[in-house]
């Protein structure tokens, strides 16, 4: 592949990088990455990776843009309010930069049709806002051999991790069983900071950039929490579990499972 002038010129600054020169720039460019959720977190993240040249990039989301998102879901605006999340998110990354092949994908995540979805991507970029779709998307990511870029937000505190088997742990591995209903708040029913995504949704981006480029430490078996707060981070090892349902050495949970009774009720 050669780059136009208009490329080398658009992605001077990557190409400066020992890291990733040309053949990084490549890379990035042949990659496809997969964004679940056009929100809080999905923004940064789409944003990011789309300047940064991504070949193609999918979005997952069956919701509209409303108002209240605009407080901190960047790919949106006003005058996109009402519309699918998924064609303004693609008229936004198309606008940042015209290489990136945008597939929208206008659909709620079921066991049904996720391995469907996931197939043909390199990279899941996890932005959800539900426990269903989180363990959803990890049980498929495990079977699928996907690697996952986690992370989550809830009020000023966020976090993220990198989930890629088989040597790392996956999203079963720390939390086994989504948690009873109402036990965790959503952000709907606790508030967000607005800025909280873009700090948690750029590092995740960042994890998938490094994954493509095989450069730097990852956050494989670590866990990153952030507190906005008090402007502190702290790194948590995690270690996989040899008894874990899904990645452990006798795994129960063998096909995908729709927990809708533990739907959240809010959005990131």
């Amino acid at each position: 592949m050669s780059f136009s002038e208009e490329q080398i010129y658009r992605y001077s600054r990557h190409i400066l990088l020992p890291e990733v020169g040309g053949k990084g720039q490549q890379k990035l460019l042949e990659s496809r990455v997969l964004i679940l959720g056009a929100g809080g977190l999905g923004s940064p993240s789409a944003l990011y990776l789309a300047a940064a040249g991504i070949g193609t990039m999918g979005v997952v989301d069956f919701d509209r843009v409303d108002m209240s998102n605009l407080q901190r879901q960047i790919l949106h605006d006003i005058s996109t309010v009402g519309q699918p999340k998924t064609s303004s998110a693609k008229k936004r990354i198309q606008g940042i930069n015209p290489d990136v092949s945008v597939v929208e994908i206008n659909e709620k995540l079921t066991s049904q049709n996720i391995m469907e979805i996931l197939n043909g991507y390199d990279i899941v970029v996890d932005g959800c806002d539900n426990f269903p779709t989180r363990y959803l998307v990890n049980d498929a990511c495990v079977m699928t051999k996907k690697i996952n870029v986690h992370g989550s937000i809830l009020r000023f505190d966020g976090q993220v991790t990198v989930f890629k088997g088989p040597n790392g742990p996956c999203y079963r591995c720390i939390y086994p069983e989504p948690p009873p209903p109402g036990l965790v708040p959503s952000c709907q029913e606790a508030g967000v900071l607005g800025v909280l995504p873009g700090v948690v949704g750029s590092l995740q981006a960042v994890e998938v950039i490094k994954q493509i480029l095989g450069i730097g430490n990852s956050l494989v078996g670590k866990l990153l929490l952030y507190n906005a707060l008090d402007t502190e981070f702290h790194t948590v090892k995690l270690r996989k579990d040899p008894k874990c349902p899904v990645c452990g050495e006798n795994p129960t949970v063998t096909e995908l499972i729709d927990y809708e009774q533990f739907c959240s009720v809010g959005a990131h």
